[in-house]
């Protein structure tokens, strides 16, 4: 195949020979990130991920890669650096396309929906949040761009909505009143901080009782402190409602209220950032015209709103 020269091509900018394009490896990971992915074998008998990207998101995987060479360098754990070329780059540009390589790393599948009862995910979870919450204090490279706000993302998406899918405004006009009650007056006040943007079980490596790695730093930035938090939660009840409650979901929140990070103005709105956030989920399954999905969420999103006290209380918030 052509693709397979190509490939072994830009491999050699790394000074690795590759023995085998390992196409019956499953990849985590969205696959939406790049153009392509392929794990590749090579003959120092170690495994690979080389990814092709587009040509529009270099600048931001190079953002992606100094991040996370800072963090490394803070001593955060559980991160999968790229791997520098020989010329000491991290993206080399071969037969016309830029490519980027990291260690492939091999993980344990989860069993779904039933891991999101697992009583010690939970705390490994939000040790992670908490470290990196520590570790990523005087990163370098946001300080020119504005924090998200899921504040603004969700009226720009509302007012889409109303253009193209009138019929979903009327099953999510619940939740916005539910929103607007409070949450989104105070939005603009949450403390911010470095945030990987993506975080849930999906985009971790897992080992028989811990995490490898946290993957697909695709959407880190400045965000609302919770931001990570609460996008973990709300993928934890939309594998099934009953685990909002559970051991997992509830060790989770009692660490990261014992550590601080879900305190103050950030515990009094987070179980309405869970909510918010959905909204980030219902725009993608619009985006993919998957009416299954969206009829799910908007109906996730309600429970949520009509259950916040029970669930409140459940969090100890």
């Amino acid at each position: 195949m052509e693709i397979d020269k190509t490939v072994f091509k830009a491999a050699e900018e790394w000074g690795l020979d590759i023995r085998n394009i390992r196409r019956d490896i499953n990849i985590p990971g969205s696959p939406e990130r790049c153009e392509l992915r392929f794990v590749i074998e090579c003959k120092n008998d170690r495994l690979y991920l080389i990814e092709s990207l587009f040509d529009a998101d270099i600048d931001h995987k190079l953002r992606i890669i100094s991040s996370l060479n800072f963090l490394s360098g803070k001593g955060l754990s559980k991160i999968n650096q790229y791997i520098p070329t020989l010329k000491n780059g991290y993206i080399a540009n071969s037969d016309d396309r830029f490519w980027q390589i990291s260690p492939f790393l091999e993980g344990e599948t989860l069993d779904r929906p039933e891991y999101a009862f697992e009583k010690w995910r939970g705390k490994v979870l939000a040790d992670f949040l908490i470290e990196l919450l520590e570790k990523s204090q005087e990163i370098p490279f946001f300080t020119a761009v504005s924090p998200f706000s899921i504040k603004d993302y969700i009226h720009r998406l509302i007012s889409q909505i109303r253009k193209n899918d009138p019929e979903v405004i009327i099953k999510i006009e619940p939740v916005l009143r539910f929103l607007e009650k409070k949450f989104m007056k105070a939005h603009d006040s949450l403390p911010v901080s470095f945030c990987h943007g993506d975080f849930h079980p999906l985009n971790i490596i897992w080992s028989e009782n811990s995490i490898t790695a946290v993957i697909d730093w695709e959407f880190l930035g400045i965000k609302p402190r919770i931001y990570d938090a609460a996008n973990l939660m709300g993928c934890i009840g939309i594998e099934d409602p009953e685990a909002l409650a559970g051991e997992l979901a509830c060790d989770f929140i009692a660490a990261l209220k014992e550590s601080g990070l879900i305190s103050g103005l950030s515990r009094e709105f987070f179980f309405e950032f869970v909510i918010a956030l959905r909204f980030a989920w219902l725009s993608e399954w619009l985006r993919h015209k998957d009416r299954e999905m969206i009829v799910l969420e908007t109906v996730y999103m309600n429970m949520l709103a009509d259950n916040s006290d029970v669930l409140k209380k459940a969090w100890g918030i």
